[in-house]
């Protein structure tokens, strides 16, 4: 085997770049071993060349303009760290490619937007495009799909794939909390950004399902085929509520391949507390697959984090040294084969259903009333005591029903007189 190094240039020093230099230099030896060769940082960029990052950066050559880096440097391989669907990430990854070079990459905002073109460009003049760190931080779900599974027919991936928001739903079962005191306590530990919206309003999760989904069935990446619902309406009530009945709320990201079609959906769920991703709690991650021959398997672990996202470049550098490949999404670009998606409509599900009354007769006749007129049959109610003449909480828990139906009954209750609020309705996993 060559012990040529693989030179590489790393643009984009944050947290995760500096920590991909500083482990090259601190386990290079180990690393040597196990791809064969040297993995050697040549070049780096990044925007601000006086800060202190904490790793020595002396012995590099340094760029300003990472987009001309990736296309002049004499590397074999760009490590894009920069960030970002568009702009500057995006101009690293074309001129990299376009000089030939291959890309490892974290960012998956990038790949959901134009994945199937700059695979494309990848396979076309035999390069690699490799992105573990791209979805799920340090758990190896790409390599566990793309390989570990190939002998596998994949029908289904669930998944919890963003750490803020499995904190918030954990920490207010936790302490009975609400939704936006918690939020606040996540952006100051550094879990949530300033503006959280792109987490908690699932976009986060729904970029990496498209990933993960264009993989198991062999379809293009189109984070616009993913349905997108947060957890902004998951009250303190909700929570306790889903604990009596046994369950733990998620925010899960759902693929599946049915008879309509390909799912994709990102919502809170309703899971059994004892089901393998109803104990996943915290900022962990954790993914669930489905495959014809092994069954279902479930890995966890960090999803975020300099030292997780890291150790997903680090496989990637590892691999591609050693001169371990395969098509970016599992099967030739040109192999990719655009399904219809199933319809969210047609979705088939029990559910969870919480409205806020005023508390006298004849209400929950009412609502039940406009359920069974649209073919929805109530399993049980949940109220906890009275107070006749103000507004009480009153949960139902539906048996499976088409989103349709359900839909259309919600349309109904809402015009009711007694009820005071817009209903909050949550589909319950594994019934």
């Amino acid at each position: 085997m060559s012990a040529k190094p693989l030179k590489i240039a790393v643009a984009g020093l944050g947290t995760v770049g500096a920590e991909v230099v500083r482990i090259l230099a601190a386990d290079a030896g180990l690393l040597t071993a196990r791809a064969g060769r040297p993995i050697q940082v040549t070049d780096v960029s990044a925007r601000n060349r006086a800060k202190d990052r904490g790793v020595d950066l002396s012995a590099y050559t340094w760029h300003d303009d990472a987009a001309q880096m990736a296309a002049n440097a004499d590397v074999d391989l760009v490590v894009e760290l920069v960030g970002g669907a568009d702009g500057a990430a995006h101009a690293v990854v074309r001129n990299a490619l376009a000089a030939g070079r291959h890309v490892v990459t974290a960012n998956k905002a990038m790949l959901a937007k134009h994945g199937v073109a700059l695979a494309a460009q990848a396979e076309d003049g035999g390069r690699i495009l490799a992105y573990e760190a791209a979805v799920a931080g340090g758990i190896p779900v790409v390599k566990a799909l793309r390989e570990g599974l190939a002998g596998n027919r994949v029908s289904g991936i669930s998944g919890i794939l963003n750490g803020t928001c499995n904190f918030i739903l954990t920490t207010m079962r936790e302490t009975g909390r609400s939704f936006g005191d918690v939020l606040k306590e996540a952006q100051d530990l550094g879990y949530a950004e300033a503006d959280p919206a792109f987490d908690i309003d699932g976009n986060d999760a729904g970029q990496k399902l498209a990933i993960m989904a264009s993989i198991a069935f062999g379809i293009p990446v189109d984070e616009q085929a993913v349905y997108l619902e947060g957890i902004t309406s998951v009250s303190a009530d909700d929570i306790a509520f889903a604990d009596e009945l046994g369950y733990r709320i998620k925010l899960l990201g759902i693929a599946r391949q049915t008879d309509a079609g390909i799912e994709q959906r990102v919502h809170p769920v309703m899971i059994d507390r004892t089901a393998p991703l109803g104990q996943i709690e915290g900022v962990t991650n954790a993914v669930q697959l489905e495959g014809s021959a092994v069954g279902s398997i479930v890995l966890t672990g960090p999803g975020a984090g300099a030292g997780a996202t890291a150790s997903s470049v680090l496989s990637d550098l590892v691999d591609i040294a050693a001169g371990r490949s395969s098509p970016t999404f599992g099967i030739p670009h040109g192999q990719l084969r655009k399904l219809p998606a199933a319809p969210l409509e047609r979705l088939v599900s029990a559910f969870y259903l919480r409205l806020m009354v005023w508390d006298k007769p004849g209400v929950i006749a009412n609502v039940a009333g406009a359920l069974g007129r649209h073919g929805v049959s109530l399993e049980s109610v949940l109220q906890r005591g009275r107070d006749p003449g103000e507004v009480v909480p009153v949960v139902m828990v539906l048996h499976e029903c088409e989103e349709r139906a359900i839909r259309a009954s919600l349309s109904e209750i809402e015009q009711l007189d007694s009820v005071a609020e817009k209903p909050t309705l949550i589909r319950i996993a594994g019934r």
